[in-house]
């Protein structure tokens, strides 16, 4: 089962559903051998009766099998509201050859979470985000509330510009309750604005877990070819331009370091999560950074 963690065999599975499931039941099989064991990845449906709450809600069965009372835990009680914010612009539509794209990665990933935090009972909410909000499905912790989710990924296309920093900003103003937000995104972007948007999150309250996707060949620019075209995914014009990889790799690799160290510099400094991933990264990974924040919520 744990073959599934691999990122280019759950992709051939092709569904999101089947995908999230055995990603899931693999990352669980693999906990016990992992410093991850004894983490909880069940949280239970009942919480004890107390003074006030209606009798309506209690569970009468599971008073006759234990002689305690316990009332069933509705929506509004859910453990935690979380918000999965996937990026959908045009440059997340790149990968080098037969690699999966980064949106692929990012809504296996996206699946794979929602599928967790329903199982914990908590309630899981999906945002599309490229210069402004796409599309926003509100958090919900029913088990039926994973299609939902997965409807909204699998009919979404990377496509367009991205512009960051009015989405975090907008959806920080739209959030009431605290919660956790986890962003899936190249991050490919002005980094100031980025962590502007992220302070903001912190501010309202909310934790942030940031999952920073890159191909592979984006941080080393390690092409063999001799002339290669280069096509920007974000211009609807089509800009381009064809060199040989080599004469601009120092440079491109130097600039792209100085990126990566200043997103985890100001992560650090502004109390958010930051994870580098690559679209060849078991998903594990991811999964096992955001148990460890949710392990931090209580």
């Amino acid at each position: 089962m744990t073959q599934y963690l691999d990122p280019e065999t759950a992709s051939r599975l092709g569904r999101l559903d089947l995908v999230a499931r055995l990603v899931v039941e693999g990352f669980i099989t693999g906990l016990h051998r992992s410093p991850y064991h004894g983490f909880s990845v069940e949280f239970s449906e009942h919480r004890p009766y107390m003074p006030g709450d209606a009798l309506r809600d209690l569970d009468w069965k599971a008073l006759a099998k234990t002689d305690r009372m316990y009332v069933k835990r509705y929506e509004e009680e859910t453990n935690l509201k979380a918000y999965l914010m996937v990026d959908v612009s045009g440059s997340m539509a790149f990968a080098d050859g037969d690699r999966m794209t980064k949106f692929r990665y990012a809504s296996c990933l996206a699946a794979a979470l929602s599928y967790l935090m329903l199982r914990q009972r908590d309630a899981v909410g999906l945002v599309l985000f490229r210069d402004g909000l796409v599309s926003f499905v509100p958090p919900r912790s029913v088990s039926s509330h994973l299609s939902v989710l997965l409807r909204e990924l699998t009919a979404a296309t990377p496509e367009a510009e991205t512009s960051m920093s009015p989405a975090f900003h907008d959806l920080a103003e739209r959030l009431s309750r605290r919660g956790l937000v986890v962003i899936l995104s190249d991050f490919l972007d002005d980094a100031d604005d980025v962590l502007s948007g992220l302070r903001h999150f912190r501010h309202r309250g909310h934790e942030v877990l940031a999952l920073q996707i890159l191909d592979p060949r984006e941080r080393d620019l390690d092409f063999r070819r001799s002339d290669t075209r280069f096509i920007d995914l974000e211009n609807t014009d089509g800009a381009s331009i064809t060199t040989q990889p080599w004469h601009i790799q120092e440079a491109y690799r130097e600039r792209m370091e100085a990126l990566l160290a200043r997103y985890r510099r100001g992560c650090a400094e502004a109390g958010v999560d930051y994870v580098l991933l690559d679209t060849q990264t078991p998903f594990e990974t991811a999964l096992s950074r955001y148990l460890v924040r949710r392990r931090r919520l209580g």
